[in-house]
């Protein structure tokens, strides 16, 4: 059976299992649950800490993992990324007291405080910046003014937290993190593998995409196909009115309603969108 670690708790947790499950896995119903088997799809599932999940997969433990990028490349772990999933985005940035630093080039000899100390150490190496870095478990908003630190790395996703500590951010993103499916590097591909990649890659494709239906005057098809051409070119299929076709066709969600207007402007009438719950391309 392919061994798959999921993380048990965390911004990472739900929308993993929720991917799952659009992706036809089983997922367990309660939190209780440590390992769960979907004997139908021949795979287990391993409930672990998010920031586990990388060493267990990178030492071969299990086959693949769904954590975060942030967490994969703290860890130092043996182990690749293999898809983004496009859920839990974030991004690791520098803050401190306004005036203390503009890059982080001006943190050279100073303290800093963050929970990705691996994360953060490879970053200063890389800019040949020489600091002192602390590990904190948790919030690590609070160590500049218990006097732990000079500045502090940590996930932001909208910098609100650390305004009202007093921070400000400063310098480049160091990371941009979301949720990404994880595996050993430099080994065979498990069984299962494959169909899984499959799998997750079609619930993007549906997440991203809708399916979008109208009527037009035969001898408009080739201006609407240049409005919305699809993926691989458009269904059509004649009307029971004598010069007219239904047109089928894939296109991006987050332009649906632009597409619509200018099919309109175009001739097409009764256009309609629908979801799609699966896809394979």
């Amino acid at each position: 059976m392919l061994r798959v670690a999921i993380p048990n708790k965390g911004a990472l947790a739900e929308p993993a299992a929720q991917m799952l499950r659009e992706a036809g896995y089983r997922q367990r119903g309660s939190s209780r649950e440590l390992v769960l088997i979907d004997p139908d799809n021949q795979i287990e599932f391993y409930y672990l800490r998010p920031r586990d999940i990388a060493v267990y997969v990178g030492e071969g433990t299990l086959d693949l993992g769904i954590t975060g990028r942030d967490m994969l490349l703290d860890s130092g772990a043996p182990a690749d990324e293999v898809l983004e999933l496009g859920f839990s985005r974030s991004t690791f940035r520098l803050a401190a007291r306004p005036g203390t630093a503009k890059s982080v080039h001006d943190l050279e000899g100073l303290r800093i405080a963050t929970s990705y100390a691996g994360l953060i150490r490879t970053y200063l190496a890389e800019n040949g910046v020489t600091a002192h870095v602390t590990h904190l478990d948790g919030a690590v908003e609070t160590a500049i003014q218990l006097g732990v630190a000079d500045a502090i790395a940590d996930v932001v996703e909208t910098g609100a937290t650390l305004r009202q500590a007093g921070l400000e951010l400063f310098g480049d993103p160091i990371l941009r993190s979301e949720g990404v499916l994880i595996r050993r590097n430099g080994t065979a591909d498990p069984e299962g593998f494959n169909l899984m990649l499959r799998r997750l890659q079609g619930v993007l494709v549906a997440r991203d995409y809708v399916l979008m239906d109208y009527d037009i005057a035969a001898d408009r098809v080739d201006e609407a196909s240049r409005i919305a051409p699809g993926l691989e070119g458009p269904t059509v299929s004649p009307l029971h009115r004598s010069g007219w076709v239904a047109v089928r066709v894939m296109v991006p969600r987050a332009d649906a309603q632009r597409l619509m207007d200018e099919l309109w402007n175009a001739g097409a009438r009764a256009i309609l969108v629908t979801s799609i719950h699966a896809c394979r391309l």
